[in-house]
């Protein structure tokens, strides 16, 4: 598969991901929701190791990325499903924009991909002003919606960390097999605490429950996964997560339209000022090189 499609897929999973896992938790709750969908996504990449006859390594290093992969699988994961019950959907892929820069922050320390400017600075800070701002509205909509967007946010430092983690060890691991190791980490987990919080199976699952349960299962776990370690192998994580860039307004917009989810004006604003603050964080050194140029030619 080429890069580009590869891209442009995982844009349009992120993109409507938010809304389907809002879908699945509605009615059995959000922990049926996250365990039928990680036991569906494992079953799947185990029946696609079968066929591609695959095999899961298992030396020390493989063991250790699934470990730690599958550990911030669970607690990121657990944390957005959890968050979902108190804000929009839309503004969960809003304050996930801020783990472009999280994300490239670590890596100039932990990968030396690239160093921190006064322009990256600048950046970091329109971030977390909009983060601000997003936190503002959310004290004008109620209480609980502030414990949704610190839940998100948990999720975000998760996520960031873990994927620096795993591009600094995870070479010569392919994607598939690194999806596949940390779902069988994580499935008991959801399982465990599904049983310990929950135990209950539901009557009766909506239509639309089942459908969004299984569109993240097939197409958000396994798909999206394997898309993002894919290119996450071929292209530097700070430039991976520029998709972030397109899924937070994708987002909102789906809310908003499909879900009518009512969204304050401080939320655009807020997530202007991310977006803002992710592309100065990420594009400046690119684009003034080839200014450079242009005037040395």
């Amino acid at each position: 598969m080429s890069v580009p499609a590869a891209y442009a897929g995982l844009i349009i999973i992120w993109s409507t991901t938010p809304l389907a896992i809002k879908w699945s938790s509605a009615g059995p709750g959000f922990l049926f929701g996250v365990m039928g969908r990680m036991i569906l996504g494992v079953l799947v990449c185990l029946l696609l190791l079968k066929i591609l006859k695959i095999r899961l390594p298992m030396q020390p290093n493989a063991r250790r990325v699934y470990l730690f992969g599958g550990l911030s699988l669970y607690s990121a994961m657990l944390a957005i499903y959890w968050s979902i019950q108190y804000i929009p959907s839309g503004l969960v892929s809003v304050i996930f924009g801020l783990s472009p820069i999280l994300t490239s922050v670590l890596a100039s320390w932990w990968l030396q991909e690239s160093r921190l400017t006064i322009v990256k600075i600048i950046g970091i800070a329109l971030g977390i002003s909009g983060l601000v701002l997003v936190f503002h509205s959310g004290l004008q909509i109620s209480q609980q919606s502030i414990y949704g967007i610190i839940g998100v946010f948990f999720a975000v430092c998760v996520h960031s960390v873990s994927s620096v983690w795993i591009k600094s060890v995870g070479q010569g691991i392919s994607a598939a097999t690194i999806t596949t190791g940390e779902l069988l980490v994580a499935v008991p987990l959801f399982i465990i605490t599904w049983w310990f919080f929950d135990g209950s199976l539901p009557e009766e699952i909506p239509v639309r429950t089942g459908l969004a349960i299984l569109y993240l299962g097939t197409i958000g776990s396994v798909i999206g996964f394997m898309l993002y370690f894919y290119i996450l192998k071929k292209m530097q994580v700070a430039t991976v997560t520029l998709i972030m860039l397109i899924t937070p307004v994708v987002a909102l917009f789906l809310g908003h339209w499909i879900d009518h989810e009512p969204i304050h004006n401080l939320v655009w604003f807020g997530t202007g000022l991310i977006l803002s603050g992710m592309l100065l964080h990420q594009l400046p050194v690119k684009f003034l090189t080839r200014k450079m140029l242009k005037k040395q030619a």
